[in-house]
């Protein structure tokens, strides 16, 4: 299918957004620390060309993450790292995926502004420990490295999980965090699965805030439990859940602000390349998505 047709089926569909299929590294967690390039060949073969790393890059140089790359035929767009990895060594981070050539690092995760009051709190309930006051801090720290990273010929953002939409004192934090970030620093990756899971709507952000996300992470889930979104909400590939991604896709692409966008697989109920084969069929399916290697420039 060529990109033209690719852009006629999302026209069919009343679409707007036609971006290079892209994925989330996570997806392939398990794989990737044995046979990173191998793994990266694979998905290449399935059809995606962008792609955005995840936990690092196994050890490996900044040359061998070019050649695997460049061998799968698939663009490093972006990196996510946890806040903390950021706190701790954002220069040798910024570093490093310069040299790659990545064009965004992205903050998975909020900071609190004072780490030793959760020091003997189970990693698994710090969510819940979550102030107003943590997350108008954790905007600033944010304001701070997106200068840096901006300084460094990047861009910052922020890629959302559950519970930015936890209200807390009355707030939203995900609505405060785009009230105190500043626009020119920091954009957003908004993950439209874990939006829907914690009872948002992804298509009302991206309308309310069309300048301000300009990355999407797109997952599905066969149930969903916002009463306890990480505990009891089932993954599902693309198209065999309950979310339909035909509306927040229009919504995105009139924004015109949005310039990437991740299959994001977490779990699985098949192997999981014949998983993100499913995922790569939805999204053409779609026709949200270029089958060419063209790529935006960031």
């Amino acid at each position: 299918m060529s990109s033209s047709a690719s852009i006629h089926a999302g026209k069919l569909y009343g679409l707007t957004l036609v971006l290079p299929l892209g994925l989330e590294l996570y997806s392939v967690r398990q794989y990737l620390p044995t046979d990173y390039a191998g793994t990266l060949k694979k998905i290449g073969a399935l059809g995606y060309r962008e792609v955005e790393s995840a936990h690092g890059y196994f050890d490996h140089s900044v040359a061998e993450v070019k050649q695997a790359m460049q061998d799968a035929k698939l663009n490093l767009v972006s990196a996510a790292y946890s806040f903390d990895d950021l706190h701790r060594q954002l220069d040798q981070i910024l570093e490093f995926n310069k040299a790659l050539g990545v064009g965004y690092i992205i903050c998975v995760s909020p900071g609190f502004k004072d780490p030793l009051r959760i020091k003997n709190m189970n990693p698994a309930d710090t969510v819940n420990a979550l102030t107003l006051d943590d997350w108008r801090w954790s905007a600033e720290a944010f304001n701070r490295m997106g200068e840096k990273t901006h300084a460094a010929g990047m861009k910052f953002g922020y890629h959302n999980h559950t519970v930015e939409f936890r209200r807390t004192d009355g707030v939203v934090p995900y609505v405060e965090l785009l009230r105190l970030t500043d626009p020119s620093k920091v954009t957003m990756e908004m993950d439209c699965g874990w939006v829907i899971v914690a009872g948002g709507n992804p298509s009302d952000y991206l309308r309310e805030y069309p300048t301000r996300i300009s990355m999407l992470h797109v997952k599905d889930f066969k149930r969903i439990d916002p009463a306890a979104p990480t505990k009891d909400s089932v993954s599902a590939e693309l198209g065999q859940g309950v979310i339909d991604y035909r509306p927040i896709f229009e919504a995105a692409g009139k924004t015109g602000n949005v310039k990437h966008c991740f299959v994001e697989q977490e779990e699985f109920d098949v192997p999981p390349m014949e998983s993100l084969a499913i995922d790569a069929a939805y999204m053409r399916k779609l026709g949200a998505v270029q089958v060419s290697a063209r790529t935006l420039p960031i």
